[in-house]
């Protein structure tokens, strides 16, 4: 399903696919399993059990369901973090390279 709410620039695809974020933190290095509920051109949203700081850079692999398409493989930055339940965390992640 596509939507344009918000006056987005991108059309954003709703989503609910497993998502692997690699923090790219020399110090903190750990990988965070997440949901993706949408995606863009630009970016997705990214439901997760622990916040993430703003401005924090990461690495996201989406992998794809059809072995003909190639996964999501991408740097990203944190945008957004908001907590919507006791362990439930939405990000909003902006896409800064697609590798």
């Amino acid at each position: 399903m596509l939507n344009r709410s918000d006056n987005r620039h991108f059309y954003r695809m709703m989503v609910n696919a497993d998502v692997k974020l690699m923090i790219n933190d020399p110090e903190a290095a750990r990988v965070v399993d997440g949901i993706c509920r949408d995606l863009s051109a630009s970016g997705m949203a990214v439901e997760v059990d622990e916040p993430l700081e703003m401005g924090t850079l990461i690495r996201v692999r989406l992998e794809s369901p059809n072995a003909s398409v190639a996964p999501l493989d991408a740097t990203a930055k944190v945008m957004r973090c908001s907590q919507e339940s006791e362990d439930v965390y939405n990000l909003g992640l902006a896409f800064i390279e697609l590798n």
